[in-house]
Parts: C-alpha cells; sequence; structure tokens
C-alpha cells in the first residue's frame, strides 16, 4: 500500500468540491451576494456579503423557528471565505468553520467546500457530519447550477 495515499475519510470534516462552467466572478458571487445565497441554500437576517466580521442568521425553511448563527471570519475577494456556523436548533450548538475556495479551472471553476470541526468521538456530530454531506453534496451539485445558469428565454 503506498503511504502517500491516506484511504481513510477524515471525519472531522465534509469535502465537496463541485467544477462549474462559469468563471470565478461568477462563482464568487452566487456564494457571496445576498440574494443569490438565497436562492440556493436559504434566507438570511443581516448577511451582507463577504464582509469580515459580519454576524447573521440563516432560517432553514423546514422549520418556522430553526436558525443557524453564522459569522464572516476571513474573506479574500474572488478566492475564499470563512464563517463560523451554529446550529441553533440543537440543545448543545455546535460551532463549525465553513470554508469556501473559489479556483479557476481550465474554462470554469472549482468550488471546494469545507465543513469542519465535527467532533469524531460524539456519536451525534458524526450522524450530523454524515447528513451535512449528504446536503452539501445536493446543493452544490442541483441548486447552486440553477443560479449559475443563465436565465432562460
Amino acid at each position: 500500500m503506498n503511504p502517500e495515499f491516506d484511504l481513510e475519510p477524515d471525519l472531522s470534516r465534509v469535502e465537496v468540491g463541485n467544477f462549474y462552467a462559469q468563471q470565478p466572478e461568477a462563482v464568487w458571487t452566487a456564494i457571496t451576494d445576498p440574494a443569490a445565497l438565497e436562492r440556493w441554500l436559504m434566507p438570511s437576517t443581516g448577511y451582507m456579503g463577504a464582509m469580515v466580521g459580519t454576524h447573521f442568521l440563516l432560517s432553514v425553511p423546514s422549520s418556522a423557528s430553526a436558525e443557524i448563527a453564522c459569522e464572516v471570519l476571513a474573506a479574500t475577494p474572488n478566492r475564499a471565505m470563512t464563517w463560523s456556523w451554529m446550529d441553533l436548533r440543537s440543545a448543545r450548538p455546535v460551532r463549525w468553520l465553513l470554508s469556501w475556495e473559489v479556483h479557476s479551472h481550465g474554462r470554469g471553476t472549482r468550488l471546494l467546500l469545507t465543513h469542519s470541526g465535527f467532533d469524531v468521538d460524539d456519536k451525534r456530530q458524526i450522524m450530523a457530519r454524515n447528513a451535512f454531506a449528504r446536503g452539501w453534496n445536493q446543493v452544490l451539485s442541483t441548486k447552486l447550477p440553477d443560479v449559475l445558469a443563465p436565465p432562460q428565454r
């Protein structure tokens, strides 16, 4: 076995990478513009884009009172952004990190999302990690492309 390859998944994080035919600036806008973000992720209150220090709430559509508290921790325009992410529905809220990386790739863009900070010794967090893995894969492969696609005539 080649020791350079780690075949064991890192259960403390979820990594989802997708390729989009659009240029990096378009992908960046889709993940940072408040109106665009609402179209593919969730409605937000207080989100003003990739401005470090911005605190905001995401409203979970499946539950009227469910909210996720976030803060923009770092941002490099058209390249990378990091948020804190705390699901306020939980009896014991956990603070995770969401990191977005935008890379030019051929004629399009590669977006890498890393959701990290899961406690591998906590069964509930591993279950949450697995649910997030499915959810992020779904939203980045179906909903985000709809926002990036040009309007139909």
